[in-house]
């Protein structure tokens, strides 16, 4: 028809056709298709917006699965609330968030029957203990409600395989746990935006308002702009003031110079430490070894027994933070601080006592069979080693030698020095490899170095 024309938009994926004189102008073609750009690109910047606030965890790394076991397990506590210990056989399930513990299995199947705990792995701690039970291979489950479980095995390599496991599940369900606590809270900010979006895009833009509804509005962005400005006049200053105090501070190294800062001696690196102090034993480690030679060779346990940890971190800042360390105080009388103390300074080492690039020769050089070529490869790459570290093996085993000399008072072994200090002294680079296989060389190594002390140090030139 003259006249006429018929017109064809889209709008949110449906079609509208529109029937109008062809002498109308097109302004109203022209706003349906500036309403679905406009509503196009609310949605990229919702999506956008999604995608910035969810990826900011990673996913929750593998967990290990084990085949069902009978495990030796006693518990200690129910929430908090202590019970006698009773060592029971149990048929230990690991699930991926959940330690299951059963009276028994099924003949028939591995599906258990007569459940009697169930461990939640999220929030869950998981340690070595020896100062629990006289078992050996005894580990501790401590939930985050305040019940505790011991697990033992007399395998070795199975309780090493058992912790490693728990303990592997147990973070990665406290991490995910994580993720889901804050996913949850960035969709509760997206619905909320989402909502907010949307009411205004629906609202009705084509009612008439009136006059003055019109000047309301106008005040109200008026009284907008003039806090939007005095808000950025502020962020100005105070972005000013920050740039003007950066500029200005002193340096590290004149903080160090007036003594405001101190070095510390916990963390740090051995050849720094040493060149600092311009010795290549530590003070600290001197310190150490002779007050427990002074007073706890004969103690029961002296390096299994851990000390009171809250005694430990209050020594290990007199030492960080002050010059002088008294060990004969009253308040270090008991020894086990002092060892737990030295033993966590080598724990917390930048590179162990064993640096990182000698752990794979000396993991090597222990798998020789024969005795005397083991002895001389070990004892070649002991010579190798840096000073400080050479200086500080030598005399840290020769004080575990006079440990073992009192061991029918201080109940200390070589094999259970060799527990202790294995993982203590020396360690991969990035956990690089299998755990429980890198443990079992740590402590064959400690304990070969121990037993063969006189003639790995004495023989050597150096």
């Amino acid at each position: 028809m003259a006249g006429i024309r018929a017109v064809n938009l889209e709008s949110g994926g449906k079609k509208v056709f529109l029937i109008q004189p062809s002498n109308v102008s097109t302004e109203l073609e022209k706003a349906v298709q500036m309403r679905t750009k406009t509503t196009q690109s609310s949605e990229v910047r919702l999506s956008q917006s999604k995608s910035m606030v969810l990826q900011d965890f990673d996913p929750p790394q593998k967990t290990m699965q084990l085949k069902n076991e009978y495990l030796n397990v006693a518990k200690l506590s129910t929430e908090g609330k202590k019970q006698k210990k009773s060592w029971s056989l149990m048929w230990a399930v690991l699930t991926a968030d959940q330690l299951l513990f059963y009276k028994d299995k099924q003949e028939t199947g591995l599906t258990p029957s007569g459940k009697s705990d169930a461990v939640q792995l999220c929030g869950t701690v998981i340690e070595w203990t020896s100062q629990k039970s006289s078992r050996k291979n005894v580990f501790q489950v401590t939930t985050s409600t305040g019940s505790e479980y011991l697990v033992q095995n007399d395998c070795y390599l199975t309780a090493l395989k058992w912790y490693n496991a728990i303990r592997k599940n147990a973070n990665s369900s406290t991490k995910e746990e994580k993720g889901l606590l804050h996913r949850s809270n960035s969709t509760e900010h997206l619905s909320r935006f989402r909502s907010a979006s949307s009411y205004a895009s629906t609202s009705p833009s084509t009612k008439q308002r009136n006059p003055a509804h019109r000047r309301s509005i106008n005040v109200f962005s008026s009284t907008k702009l003039k806090h939007s400005a005095s808000d950025s006049t502020d962020k100005n200053g105070v972005k000013n003031r920050l740039k003007k105090f950066m500029t200005r501070r002193p340096s590290m190294k004149t903080l160090q110079e007036k003594g405001l800062i101190k070095d510390q001696v916990f963390g740090s690196h051995l050849s720094t430490l040493c060149k600092r102090e311009g010795t290549t034993v530590p003070k600290f480690i001197q310190t150490c070894l002779d007050a427990i030679e002074k007073r706890g060779l004969e103690t029961d346990g002296i390096y299994r027994v851990s000390g009171n940890l809250a005694t430990i971190q209050k020594l290990r800042f007199v030492v960080d933070h002050e010059e002088e360390l008294d060990l004969d105080q009253h308040q270090w009388e008991d020894i086990h601080v002092v060892t737990g103390a030295l033993k966590l300074f080598f724990r917390e080492l930048s590179e162990p006592l064993f640096p990182f690039s000698f752990f794979q020769p000396f993991v090597e050089a222990i798998k020789i069979k024969d005795h005397q070529e083991k002895l001389e490869a070990v004892r070649k790459l002991v010579q190798e080693l840096p000073r400080p570290n050479y200086d500080i093996m030598k005399l840290l085993f020769s004080h575990l030698h006079r440990v073992l000399l009192h061991s029918k008072k201080n109940l200390m072994s070589t094999q259970g020095i060799a527990i202790v200090f294995g993982p203590t002294l020396m360690w991969p680079n990035l956990d690089a490899g299998n755990v429980a296989v890198n443990m079992v060389y740590q402590n064959h190594i400690v304990e070969f170095i121990l037993i063969e002390s006189r003639n790995i140090f004495v023989m050597d030139k150096k």
